[in-house]
Protein backbone atom coordinates (compact mmCIF):
# COMPACT_ATOMS: atom_id res chain seq x y z
CA UNK A 1 0.00 0.00 0.00
CA UNK A 2 2.97 2.73 0.08
CA UNK A 3 3.65 4.93 -3.00
CA UNK A 4 5.40 3.97 -5.83
CA UNK A 5 8.10 6.14 -6.64
CA UNK A 6 9.40 7.06 -10.04
CA UNK A 7 13.02 6.89 -11.50
CA UNK A 8 12.46 10.76 -12.01
CA UNK A 9 11.54 10.81 -8.17
CA UNK A 10 7.74 11.29 -9.00
CA UNK A 11 5.81 9.50 -6.06
CA UNK A 12 3.20 7.87 -7.41
CA UNK A 13 -0.16 6.35 -5.39
CA UNK A 14 0.26 2.46 -4.80
CA UNK A 15 -1.43 1.03 -8.26
CA UNK A 16 -0.25 3.26 -10.28
CA UNK A 17 1.66 1.50 -13.48
CA UNK A 18 2.01 4.60 -15.35
CA UNK A 19 4.57 7.54 -13.60
CA UNK A 20 1.55 10.77 -13.87
CA UNK A 21 5.16 12.97 -14.49
CA UNK A 22 7.25 11.54 -16.53
CA UNK A 23 5.33 8.50 -18.35
CA UNK A 24 7.70 5.73 -17.22
CA UNK A 25 6.49 2.40 -17.11
CA UNK A 26 6.98 1.56 -13.25
CA UNK A 27 8.66 -1.81 -12.79
CA UNK A 28 5.57 -2.34 -10.09
CA UNK A 29 3.72 -3.63 -13.63
CA UNK A 30 5.76 -5.99 -14.54
CA UNK A 31 6.65 -4.56 -17.71
CA UNK A 32 2.70 -4.63 -18.94
CA UNK A 33 1.26 -1.79 -19.58
CA UNK A 34 -2.86 -1.59 -18.74
CA UNK A 35 -4.04 1.41 -20.67
CA UNK A 36 -7.12 1.02 -19.57
CA UNK A 37 -7.07 3.84 -16.97
CA UNK A 38 -3.94 5.49 -18.67
CA UNK A 39 -1.80 3.27 -15.69
CA UNK A 40 -3.63 5.45 -12.65
CA UNK A 41 -4.38 3.95 -9.22
CA UNK A 42 -8.18 3.55 -8.44
CA UNK A 43 -9.50 3.98 -5.11
CA UNK A 44 -10.16 0.53 -4.45
CA UNK A 45 -6.73 -0.43 -5.27
CA UNK A 46 -5.47 2.23 -3.05
CA UNK A 47 -7.47 1.87 0.17
CA UNK A 48 -8.55 -1.67 1.82
CA UNK A 49 -8.93 -1.25 5.51
CA UNK A 50 -11.87 -0.28 6.95
CA UNK A 51 -15.46 -1.72 6.47
CA UNK A 52 -16.15 1.10 3.88
CA UNK A 53 -13.06 0.41 2.02
CA UNK A 54 -14.50 -3.10 1.38
CA UNK A 55 -17.68 -2.16 0.66
CA UNK A 56 -16.69 0.33 -2.01
CA UNK A 57 -14.27 -2.46 -3.41
CA UNK A 58 -17.10 -4.87 -3.33
CA UNK A 59 -19.43 -2.68 -5.55
CA UNK A 60 -16.53 -1.09 -7.70
CA UNK A 61 -16.18 -4.70 -9.16
CA UNK A 62 -17.23 -5.00 -12.66
CA UNK A 63 -17.89 -8.83 -11.97
CA UNK A 64 -20.29 -8.33 -8.89
CA UNK A 65 -22.10 -5.94 -11.02
CA UNK A 66 -22.82 -8.42 -14.11
CA UNK A 67 -23.91 -10.84 -11.05
CA UNK A 68 -26.32 -8.14 -10.20
CA UNK A 69 -27.15 -7.83 -13.66
CA UNK A 70 -27.83 -11.59 -14.46
CA UNK A 71 -30.02 -12.05 -11.00
CA UNK A 72 -31.99 -9.28 -12.23
CA UNK A 73 -32.70 -10.92 -15.45
CA UNK A 74 -33.59 -14.23 -14.38
CA UNK A 75 -35.79 -12.92 -11.55
CA UNK A 76 -37.83 -10.70 -14.11
CA UNK A 77 -38.39 -13.89 -16.55
CA UNK A 78 -39.29 -16.00 -14.09
CA UNK A 79 -41.96 -13.43 -12.92
CA UNK A 80 -43.69 -13.52 -16.60
CA UNK A 81 -43.78 -17.35 -16.17
CA UNK A 82 -46.92 -16.84 -14.09
CA UNK A 83 -49.55 -14.42 -14.01
CA UNK A 84 -48.67 -11.89 -11.51
CA UNK A 85 -50.84 -10.91 -8.19
CA UNK A 86 -51.93 -7.03 -8.98
CA UNK A 87 -53.38 -8.45 -12.47
CA UNK A 88 -55.43 -11.54 -11.33
CA UNK A 89 -59.32 -11.24 -10.26
CA UNK A 90 -60.22 -13.19 -7.69
CA UNK A 91 -61.49 -13.03 -3.99
CA UNK A 92 -59.29 -16.24 -3.32
CA UNK A 93 -56.38 -16.16 -0.96
CA UNK A 94 -53.71 -16.22 -3.22
CA UNK A 95 -51.76 -19.29 -2.18
CA UNK A 96 -55.36 -21.14 -2.92
CA UNK A 97 -55.55 -19.19 -6.67
CA UNK A 98 -52.34 -20.43 -7.31
CA UNK A 99 -52.68 -24.02 -6.11
CA UNK A 100 -56.02 -24.64 -8.44
CA UNK A 101 -54.66 -23.22 -11.31
CA UNK A 102 -51.33 -24.06 -11.27
CA UNK A 103 -50.72 -26.73 -9.34
CA UNK A 104 -47.82 -27.87 -7.26
CA UNK A 105 -45.32 -25.44 -9.02
CA UNK A 106 -48.34 -22.41 -8.89
CA UNK A 107 -47.99 -23.24 -5.00
CA UNK A 108 -43.98 -22.63 -4.81
CA UNK A 109 -44.41 -19.89 -6.89
CA UNK A 110 -46.55 -18.06 -4.79
CA UNK A 111 -44.42 -19.50 -1.76
CA UNK A 112 -41.11 -18.00 -3.08
CA UNK A 113 -42.97 -14.44 -3.62
CA UNK A 114 -42.51 -14.46 -7.06
CA UNK A 115 -46.44 -14.11 -7.60
CA UNK A 116 -46.15 -10.68 -6.37
CA UNK A 117 -42.53 -10.07 -7.87
CA UNK A 118 -41.74 -6.44 -9.52
CA UNK A 119 -43.43 -4.98 -5.70
CA UNK A 120 -41.34 -7.44 -3.44
CA UNK A 121 -38.81 -5.89 -1.30
CA UNK A 122 -36.02 -8.18 -2.16
CA UNK A 123 -36.46 -7.17 -5.75
CA UNK A 124 -36.27 -3.93 -5.16
CA UNK A 125 -33.07 -4.93 -2.80
CA UNK A 126 -31.76 -6.36 -5.75
CA UNK A 127 -32.22 -3.01 -8.02
CA UNK A 128 -30.60 -0.89 -5.41
CA UNK A 129 -27.81 -3.14 -5.59
CA UNK A 130 -27.40 -2.76 -9.10
CA UNK A 131 -27.57 0.61 -8.74
CA UNK A 132 -24.90 0.95 -6.82
CA UNK A 133 -22.69 -0.88 -8.43
CA UNK A 134 -22.95 1.22 -11.40
CA UNK A 135 -22.70 4.26 -9.67
CA UNK A 136 -19.56 3.03 -7.64
CA UNK A 137 -18.04 1.33 -10.57
CA UNK A 138 -18.46 4.63 -12.45
CA UNK A 139 -17.05 6.64 -9.92
CA UNK A 140 -13.98 4.76 -9.38
CA UNK A 141 -13.15 4.51 -12.82
CA UNK A 142 -14.02 7.92 -14.06
CA UNK A 143 -12.05 10.35 -12.06
CA UNK A 144 -8.66 8.75 -12.51
CA UNK A 145 -9.43 8.38 -16.12
CA UNK A 146 -10.51 12.03 -16.38
CA UNK A 147 -7.24 12.92 -14.58
CA UNK A 148 -5.37 11.49 -16.73
CA UNK A 149 -6.36 12.37 -20.02
CA UNK A 150 -7.23 15.81 -19.20
CA UNK A 151 -3.28 16.23 -17.68
CA UNK A 152 -1.46 13.67 -20.45
CA UNK A 153 1.59 15.11 -21.29
CA UNK A 154 3.33 15.22 -24.85
CA UNK A 155 6.75 14.29 -23.64
CA UNK A 156 6.60 10.21 -22.93
CA UNK A 157 9.70 8.33 -21.08
CA UNK A 158 11.67 5.82 -23.94
CA UNK A 159 10.51 2.85 -21.54
CA UNK A 160 6.24 4.35 -22.31
CA UNK A 161 6.81 4.17 -26.14
CA UNK A 162 8.85 0.70 -25.91
CA UNK A 163 6.27 -1.26 -23.82
CA UNK A 164 3.21 -0.40 -26.32
CA UNK A 165 1.62 -2.87 -28.39
CA UNK A 166 2.52 -0.53 -31.31
CA UNK A 167 6.16 0.81 -31.91
CA UNK A 168 8.45 1.22 -34.09
CA UNK A 169 11.36 4.08 -35.42
CA UNK A 170 12.13 6.24 -38.57
CA UNK A 171 14.91 8.17 -40.30
CA UNK A 172 14.00 11.80 -39.70
CA UNK A 173 10.64 13.03 -41.50
CA UNK A 174 9.19 16.46 -42.30
CA UNK A 175 7.40 17.95 -39.65
CA UNK A 176 5.67 20.11 -41.24
CA UNK A 177 4.03 17.31 -43.64
CA UNK A 178 3.82 14.88 -40.56
CA UNK A 179 1.58 17.38 -39.22
CA UNK A 180 -0.70 18.33 -42.52
CA UNK A 181 -1.52 13.97 -42.72
CA UNK A 182 -2.40 13.54 -38.92
CA UNK A 183 -4.88 16.90 -39.17
CA UNK A 184 -6.30 15.45 -42.93
CA UNK A 185 -7.33 12.13 -40.69
CA UNK A 186 -8.74 14.66 -37.99
CA UNK A 187 -5.96 14.24 -35.60
CA UNK A 188 -5.57 17.20 -33.35
CA UNK A 189 -1.83 17.57 -32.75
CA UNK A 190 0.10 18.68 -29.45
CA UNK A 191 3.80 19.57 -29.59
CA UNK A 192 6.39 20.12 -26.58
CA UNK A 193 9.70 20.57 -28.09
CA UNK A 194 10.70 17.90 -30.38
CA UNK A 195 7.55 15.51 -29.27
CA UNK A 196 4.24 15.44 -30.74
CA UNK A 197 1.28 13.82 -29.42
CA UNK A 198 -1.92 12.93 -31.59
CA UNK A 199 -4.58 12.51 -30.97
CA UNK A 200 -8.75 11.70 -31.80
CA UNK A 201 -11.91 10.63 -30.74
CA UNK A 202 -11.13 11.63 -26.80
CA UNK A 203 -15.08 11.34 -26.21
CA UNK A 204 -15.60 8.04 -27.12
CA UNK A 205 -13.72 7.28 -23.72
CA UNK A 206 -16.74 8.60 -21.87
CA UNK A 207 -19.14 6.38 -23.69
CA UNK A 208 -19.39 3.50 -20.91
CA UNK A 209 -19.93 6.21 -18.23
CA UNK A 210 -22.89 8.43 -20.08
CA UNK A 211 -24.36 4.34 -20.46
CA UNK A 212 -23.67 4.22 -16.53
CA UNK A 213 -25.45 7.37 -15.96
CA UNK A 214 -28.29 6.62 -18.83
CA UNK A 215 -28.91 3.23 -16.52
CA UNK A 216 -28.40 4.61 -13.52
CA UNK A 217 -31.61 7.32 -13.85
CA UNK A 218 -33.49 4.67 -15.55
CA UNK A 219 -33.34 2.42 -12.15
CA UNK A 220 -34.24 5.34 -10.22
CA UNK A 221 -37.76 5.21 -12.11
CA UNK A 222 -37.37 2.21 -11.77
CA UNK A 223 -36.91 2.30 -7.78
CA UNK A 224 -39.14 5.26 -7.87
CA UNK A 225 -42.48 3.19 -8.91
CA UNK A 226 -41.99 1.33 -5.49
CA UNK A 227 -43.40 4.42 -3.55
CA UNK A 228 -46.80 5.53 -2.89
CA UNK A 229 -48.90 7.05 -5.37
CA UNK A 230 -45.69 7.34 -8.18
CA UNK A 231 -47.13 4.45 -10.10
CA UNK A 232 -50.61 2.74 -11.01
CA UNK A 233 -51.65 -0.35 -12.84
CA UNK A 234 -55.20 -1.56 -11.68
CA UNK A 235 -57.70 -3.27 -13.30
CA UNK A 236 -61.70 -2.51 -12.39
CA UNK A 237 -64.54 -4.38 -12.99
CA UNK A 238 -67.57 -2.68 -13.34
CA UNK A 239 -71.13 -3.12 -14.28
CA UNK A 240 -73.63 -1.40 -16.32
CA UNK A 241 -75.24 1.66 -13.92
CA UNK A 242 -73.00 1.06 -10.85
CA UNK A 243 -70.43 3.78 -9.56
CA UNK A 244 -67.32 2.34 -7.99
CA UNK A 245 -64.17 3.47 -6.43
CA UNK A 246 -61.24 3.97 -8.85
CA UNK A 247 -58.19 1.67 -7.54
CA UNK A 248 -54.83 3.41 -6.75
CA UNK A 249 -56.66 6.66 -6.48
CA UNK A 250 -56.24 7.02 -2.57
CA UNK A 251 -60.49 7.20 -2.80
CA UNK A 252 -60.30 10.60 -4.61
CA UNK A 253 -61.94 9.89 -7.70
CA UNK A 254 -65.40 7.44 -8.61
CA UNK A 255 -66.46 6.22 -12.26
CA UNK A 256 -70.12 5.16 -13.02
CA UNK A 257 -70.43 2.82 -16.13
CA UNK A 258 -73.35 4.78 -17.51
CA UNK A 259 -73.59 2.13 -20.57
CA UNK A 260 -71.04 -0.87 -22.11
CA UNK A 261 -71.95 -0.94 -25.85
CA UNK A 262 -70.04 -3.93 -27.93
CA UNK A 263 -70.80 -4.19 -31.86
CA UNK A 264 -69.64 -7.28 -33.74
CA UNK A 265 -69.17 -7.75 -37.60
CA UNK A 266 -71.96 -9.49 -39.19
CA UNK A 267 -70.75 -11.97 -41.76
CA UNK A 268 -73.06 -11.19 -44.34
CA UNK A 269 -72.35 -7.70 -44.96
CA UNK A 270 -68.35 -7.53 -44.01
CA UNK A 271 -65.79 -7.29 -46.98
CA UNK A 272 -64.42 -10.40 -48.28
CA UNK A 273 -60.56 -10.10 -46.57
CA UNK A 274 -62.35 -10.48 -43.02
CA UNK A 275 -64.34 -13.37 -44.57
CA UNK A 276 -61.33 -16.40 -43.46
CA UNK A 277 -61.24 -14.61 -39.95
CA UNK A 278 -65.09 -14.70 -39.42
CA UNK A 279 -65.77 -18.22 -40.20
CA UNK A 280 -62.89 -19.35 -37.71
CA UNK A 281 -64.80 -17.83 -35.09
CA UNK A 282 -68.74 -17.36 -34.22
CA UNK A 283 -69.39 -13.86 -32.97
CA UNK A 284 -66.02 -11.43 -33.10
CA UNK A 285 -65.83 -8.09 -31.91
CA UNK A 286 -65.75 -4.98 -33.97
CA UNK A 287 -65.81 -2.33 -31.45
CA UNK A 288 -66.51 -1.75 -27.42
CA UNK A 289 -66.55 0.74 -25.50
CA UNK A 290 -68.16 2.19 -22.47
CA UNK A 291 -69.84 5.29 -21.63
CA UNK A 292 -68.40 6.85 -18.02
CA UNK A 293 -68.77 9.69 -15.99
CA UNK A 294 -65.68 10.68 -13.70
CA UNK A 295 -66.63 11.98 -10.34
CA UNK A 296 -64.14 13.70 -7.56
CA UNK A 297 -64.87 13.54 -3.93
CA UNK A 298 -64.54 15.97 -1.44
CA UNK A 299 -61.31 15.10 0.10
CA UNK A 300 -62.10 16.68 3.02
CA UNK A 301 -65.03 14.13 4.02
CA UNK A 302 -65.79 12.53 7.48
CA UNK A 303 -63.91 9.04 7.71
CA UNK A 304 -67.48 6.89 7.18
CA UNK A 305 -69.40 9.27 5.48
CA UNK A 306 -70.92 8.83 2.35
CA UNK A 307 -68.88 10.24 0.18
CA UNK A 308 -69.95 13.77 -1.90
CA UNK A 309 -69.49 13.37 -5.88
CA UNK A 310 -68.37 15.96 -8.15
CA UNK A 311 -68.75 15.06 -12.03
CA UNK A 312 -65.52 16.34 -13.47
CA UNK A 313 -65.63 14.51 -16.99
CA UNK A 314 -67.90 12.27 -19.37
CA UNK A 315 -66.01 10.49 -22.20
CA UNK A 316 -66.39 7.23 -24.09
CA UNK A 317 -63.66 4.78 -23.47
CA UNK A 318 -62.48 2.66 -26.53
CA UNK A 319 -59.78 0.52 -27.32
CA UNK A 320 -56.27 2.91 -27.90
CA UNK A 321 -58.88 5.49 -26.73
CA UNK A 322 -58.23 6.19 -23.06
CA UNK A 323 -60.14 8.35 -20.99
CA UNK A 324 -56.94 10.82 -19.16
CA UNK A 325 -57.47 13.23 -15.99
CA UNK A 326 -54.74 14.74 -13.80
CA UNK A 327 -52.13 12.11 -14.66
CA UNK A 328 -54.66 9.09 -15.08
CA UNK A 329 -55.33 7.23 -17.73
CA UNK A 330 -58.22 4.76 -18.12
CA UNK A 331 -58.05 1.88 -21.05
CA UNK A 332 -60.92 0.04 -22.28
CA UNK A 333 -59.55 -3.54 -21.46
CA UNK A 334 -61.76 -6.93 -21.48
CA UNK A 335 -65.31 -7.07 -20.76
CA UNK A 336 -68.19 -10.12 -19.87
CA UNK A 337 -71.69 -9.63 -21.31
CA UNK A 338 -74.73 -10.69 -19.72
CA UNK A 339 -73.06 -11.24 -16.12
CA UNK A 340 -76.16 -12.35 -13.51
CA UNK A 341 -77.07 -9.64 -11.74
CA UNK A 342 -80.47 -10.09 -10.09
CA UNK A 343 -82.46 -12.66 -9.44
CA UNK A 344 -86.05 -12.88 -8.48
CA UNK A 345 -87.42 -15.99 -6.65
CA UNK A 346 -90.84 -16.78 -5.48
CA UNK A 347 -92.36 -18.43 -2.22
CA UNK A 348 -95.17 -21.29 -2.67
CA UNK A 349 -97.38 -23.28 -0.30
CA UNK A 350 -96.91 -26.78 -1.54
CA UNK A 351 -99.74 -27.99 -0.62
CA UNK A 352 -102.24 -25.06 -1.89
CA UNK A 353 -99.51 -23.99 -4.33
CA UNK A 354 -100.45 -20.10 -2.99
CA UNK A 355 -98.13 -17.79 -3.96
CA UNK A 356 -96.63 -15.41 -0.73
CA UNK A 357 -94.96 -13.20 -2.80
CA UNK A 358 -91.28 -12.59 -4.64
CA UNK A 359 -88.16 -10.73 -3.76
CA UNK A 360 -85.28 -10.21 -5.37
CA UNK A 361 -81.81 -10.75 -4.69
CA UNK A 362 -79.24 -8.23 -5.51
CA UNK A 363 -75.93 -10.34 -6.31
CA UNK A 364 -73.78 -7.29 -5.88
CA UNK A 365 -75.41 -6.40 -2.38
CA UNK A 366 -77.66 -8.84 -1.22
CA UNK A 367 -79.83 -8.39 1.41
CA UNK A 368 -79.91 -10.36 4.82
CA UNK A 369 -84.03 -10.63 4.48
CA UNK A 370 -87.42 -10.11 2.73
CA UNK A 371 -90.49 -9.94 4.49
CA UNK A 372 -93.32 -11.19 2.13
CA UNK A 373 -97.21 -11.27 2.41
CA UNK A 374 -98.92 -12.40 5.54
CA UNK A 375 -95.61 -12.00 7.38
CA UNK A 376 -93.36 -14.62 5.91
CA UNK A 377 -89.97 -13.83 6.02
CA UNK A 378 -86.89 -15.10 4.19
CA UNK A 379 -83.58 -14.67 6.14
CA UNK A 380 -80.22 -15.26 3.68
CA UNK A 381 -77.79 -17.47 5.75
CA UNK A 382 -75.15 -18.16 3.27
CA UNK A 383 -74.60 -16.92 -0.07
CA UNK A 384 -71.87 -18.84 -2.85
CA UNK A 385 -71.53 -16.10 -5.50
CA UNK A 386 -69.60 -18.97 -7.60
CA UNK A 387 -70.62 -22.34 -6.08
CA UNK A 388 -68.52 -25.89 -6.24
CA UNK A 389 -68.38 -28.45 -4.01
CA UNK A 390 -65.17 -30.07 -2.45
CA UNK A 391 -64.86 -33.53 -1.97
CA UNK A 392 -67.56 -33.85 1.04
CA UNK A 393 -69.77 -32.08 -0.85
CA UNK A 394 -70.05 -29.20 1.25
CA UNK A 395 -70.45 -25.91 -0.89
CA UNK A 396 -67.88 -23.27 -1.43
CA UNK A 397 -67.17 -19.87 -3.67
CA UNK A 398 -64.25 -19.63 -5.68
CA UNK A 399 -64.74 -15.90 -6.22
CA UNK A 400 -67.26 -13.36 -5.48
CA UNK A 401 -68.41 -13.09 -9.42
CA UNK A 402 -71.95 -14.03 -9.57
CA UNK A 403 -70.78 -17.09 -12.30
CA UNK A 404 -73.13 -19.36 -10.79
CA UNK A 405 -74.55 -18.30 -7.56
CA UNK A 406 -76.43 -20.20 -4.46
CA UNK A 407 -78.46 -19.24 -1.22
CA UNK A 408 -79.09 -21.21 1.44
CA UNK A 409 -82.42 -19.88 2.72
CA UNK A 410 -84.71 -19.96 5.81
CA UNK A 411 -88.48 -19.35 5.30
CA UNK A 412 -90.38 -18.65 8.80
CA UNK A 413 -93.79 -18.42 9.10
CA UNK A 414 -95.60 -15.02 10.26
CA UNK A 415 -96.33 -17.16 14.04
CA UNK A 416 -92.51 -18.29 13.61
CA UNK A 417 -94.08 -21.83 14.42
CA UNK A 418 -92.45 -22.99 10.93
CA UNK A 419 -88.89 -22.41 10.13
CA UNK A 420 -87.23 -24.52 7.28
CA UNK A 421 -83.97 -23.99 5.35
CA UNK A 422 -83.73 -24.70 1.15
CA UNK A 423 -80.76 -24.53 -0.93
CA UNK A 424 -81.48 -22.97 -3.95
CA UNK A 425 -79.30 -22.58 -7.41
CA UNK A 426 -80.11 -21.41 -10.61
CA UNK A 427 -81.17 -24.42 -11.81
CA UNK A 428 -82.58 -26.07 -9.10
CA UNK A 429 -84.09 -25.92 -5.41
CA UNK A 430 -83.52 -28.33 -2.64
CA UNK A 431 -85.59 -28.27 0.69
CA UNK A 432 -84.08 -29.84 3.53
CA UNK A 433 -87.03 -32.32 4.31
CA UNK A 434 -89.86 -34.03 2.47
CA UNK A 435 -92.63 -32.17 4.44
CA UNK A 436 -91.90 -28.51 3.42
CA UNK A 437 -94.58 -26.66 4.17
CA UNK A 438 -92.96 -23.83 1.72
CA UNK A 439 -90.66 -24.00 -1.72
CA UNK A 440 -88.61 -21.22 -3.31
CA UNK A 441 -88.79 -21.12 -6.55
CA UNK A 442 -86.81 -19.01 -9.11
CA UNK A 443 -88.95 -16.60 -11.29
CA UNK A 444 -87.04 -13.92 -13.29
CA UNK A 445 -83.31 -13.20 -14.19
CA UNK A 446 -81.56 -10.10 -14.95
CA UNK A 447 -78.59 -9.81 -16.34
CA UNK A 448 -76.09 -6.51 -16.84
CA UNK A 449 -72.54 -6.32 -18.99
CA UNK A 450 -69.69 -5.85 -17.10
CA UNK A 451 -66.39 -3.67 -18.85
CA UNK A 452 -63.42 -4.07 -17.58
CA UNK A 453 -61.30 -0.67 -16.91
CA UNK A 454 -57.57 -0.51 -16.88
CA UNK A 455 -56.42 2.29 -14.19
CA UNK A 456 -52.83 3.72 -14.91
CA UNK A 457 -50.81 6.60 -13.73
CA UNK A 458 -47.08 6.34 -14.38
CA UNK A 459 -45.56 10.03 -13.77
CA UNK A 460 -41.85 8.32 -13.87
CA UNK A 461 -42.17 7.68 -17.78
CA UNK A 462 -40.59 10.16 -18.60
CA UNK A 463 -37.82 9.81 -16.48
CA UNK A 464 -37.52 6.05 -17.87
CA UNK A 465 -37.32 7.72 -21.57
CA UNK A 466 -34.48 9.69 -21.08
CA UNK A 467 -32.36 7.10 -19.29
CA UNK A 468 -32.91 5.25 -21.94
CA UNK A 469 -31.89 8.06 -24.47
CA UNK A 470 -28.96 8.68 -22.28
CA UNK A 471 -28.19 4.95 -22.37
CA UNK A 472 -28.44 4.51 -26.16
CA UNK A 473 -26.66 7.95 -26.65
CA UNK A 474 -23.54 6.31 -24.47
CA UNK A 475 -23.44 2.77 -25.99
CA UNK A 476 -23.54 4.25 -29.83
CA UNK A 477 -20.56 6.86 -28.29
CA UNK A 478 -18.69 4.38 -27.16
CA UNK A 479 -19.36 1.69 -29.94
CA UNK A 480 -18.65 3.50 -32.96
CA UNK A 481 -16.03 5.68 -32.03
CA UNK A 482 -12.57 5.16 -30.61
CA UNK A 483 -9.60 6.82 -28.65
CA UNK A 484 -6.27 7.10 -30.96
CA UNK A 485 -3.02 8.44 -29.94
CA UNK A 486 0.20 8.77 -31.83
CA UNK A 487 3.30 9.49 -29.75
CA UNK A 488 6.04 10.69 -31.38
CA UNK A 489 10.05 11.30 -29.90
CA UNK A 490 13.14 12.02 -31.48
CA UNK A 491 16.16 10.18 -30.42
CA UNK A 492 19.44 11.74 -31.49
CA UNK A 493 19.76 13.50 -34.77
CA UNK A 494 18.51 10.65 -37.38
CA UNK A 495 16.23 8.52 -35.39
CA UNK A 496 12.48 9.32 -34.75
CA UNK A 497 10.53 6.78 -32.10
CA UNK A 498 6.86 6.09 -32.82
CA UNK A 499 4.31 4.28 -30.62
CA UNK A 500 0.47 4.42 -31.02
CA UNK A 501 -2.31 3.18 -28.97
CA UNK A 502 -6.57 3.18 -29.49
CA UNK A 503 -8.81 1.42 -26.37
CA UNK A 504 -10.15 -0.59 -29.74
CA UNK A 505 -10.24 -1.11 -33.74
CA UNK A 506 -6.28 -1.64 -33.77
CA UNK A 507 -6.82 -1.83 -37.78
CA UNK A 508 -8.33 1.60 -37.78
CA UNK A 509 -5.24 2.82 -36.09
CA UNK A 510 -2.63 0.36 -38.38
CA UNK A 511 -4.61 2.35 -41.30
CA UNK A 512 -4.07 5.80 -39.66
CA UNK A 513 -0.56 4.93 -38.98
CA UNK A 514 0.20 3.64 -42.89
CA UNK A 515 -1.61 6.82 -44.11
CA UNK A 516 1.23 9.01 -42.50
CA UNK A 517 4.04 6.85 -41.89
CA UNK A 518 3.89 4.17 -44.66
CA UNK A 519 3.84 0.46 -44.89
CA UNK A 520 5.30 -0.47 -41.24
CA UNK A 521 4.25 -4.52 -42.21
CA UNK A 522 7.89 -5.24 -42.17
CA UNK A 523 8.85 -3.14 -39.47
CA UNK A 524 9.48 -4.84 -36.02
CA UNK A 525 6.57 -4.33 -33.71
CA UNK A 526 6.98 -4.96 -30.21
CA UNK A 527 5.29 -7.73 -28.24
CA UNK A 528 1.89 -6.50 -27.07
CA UNK A 529 2.25 -4.88 -23.41
CA UNK A 530 -1.03 -7.02 -22.87
CA UNK A 531 -3.18 -9.65 -24.48
CA UNK A 532 -5.16 -7.95 -27.01
CA UNK A 533 -8.59 -9.28 -24.90
CA UNK A 534 -7.60 -6.99 -22.51
CA UNK A 535 -7.14 -4.30 -24.56
CA UNK A 536 -10.57 -2.74 -23.85
CA UNK A 537 -10.46 0.69 -22.29
CA UNK A 538 -13.28 -0.61 -19.93
CA UNK A 539 -13.71 -3.52 -17.61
Amino acid sequence: MKPIQCSCGYKNPYGTEICCACGNVLEKTDGKVDMRYEGSARRSQIYKKNLMDKLWNFFSSVKVGVVFIIIVLVASIIGTILPQAPTIQTDLPLEEYYKQNYGWFGTVYHALGLSNLYHSFWYLFLIICLSISLLIASIDRFFPLYRSLKHQRVMKHPNFFQNQRVFFHRPSINEQELEWKLQSLRYKVKKEGENVLAEKGRFSRWGPYVNHLGLIIFLIGVVARFLPGMYVNEVVWIRDGETKRLPGTNGEYYLKNNQFIVEVYDKTKEEEVFQDALQKREVMAKNFQTKVTLFQTDQHAILGEKPTLQEVKKADIQVNKPLKYDGYALYQGDYKLNELSELEYTVIANTTKKEFGSFKINLADPQKSYTLKNGLQVELEEYYPDVTFDKFGKPQTVSKIPNNPAFVFRVHSADKKVSEVSFATVSQTVNSSKNHQFTVELENIKTKNVTALTVRKDPLLPILFIGGIIFMIGVIQGSYWNHRRVWIKRVGDKKVWIAAHTNKNWHGLKRDIEHVFGNIEKTRLEKPAYKQSGNREEE
